[in-house]
């Protein structure tokens, strides 16, 4: 039942992540171009420049909020690495063997004596 919650997660958060992946493409391209405008406004000396760059970086910066739900797509992406790791996970138990040698002498006689 278990690994049954799992797949059902992890089917729903690949969807999402399909669905998202447009936004997710287009949050990224601009808000590289959102960086390289700030770093170039930095570097303007003229006004006019600065001025330019600064229309310019407000119209990037309503696009990339615009791909907002992009959040969701990156969401969905750490959901699906949970359940990879989840459904990985190995469960291992040790059975801890007495160290005495007559507990293991006894335990040995006992399994001759039954063959």
């Amino acid at each position: 039942m278990k690994k049954f919650g799992l797949l059902l997660a992890g089917v729903i958060a690949a969807v999402v992540l399909l669905s998202t992946i447009g936004p997710m493409v287009g949050l990224l391209v601009s808000l590289v171009l959102l960086y390289f405008i700030f770093k170039q406004f930095l570097k303007a000396k003229s006004t006019g420049a600065k001025v330019g760059l600064g229309i310019i970086g407000a119209i990037v910066l309503v696009a990339s909020i615009h791909n907002i739900p992009a959040i969701i797509g990156v969401a969905a992406a750490y959901v699906l690495y949970l359940v990879y790791k989840k459904w990985n996970e190995n469960k291992h138990t040790k059975i801890k063997e007495e160290s005495d040698p007559f507990v293991n002498f006894e335990k040995q006689w006992n399994e001759l004596k039954n063959y």
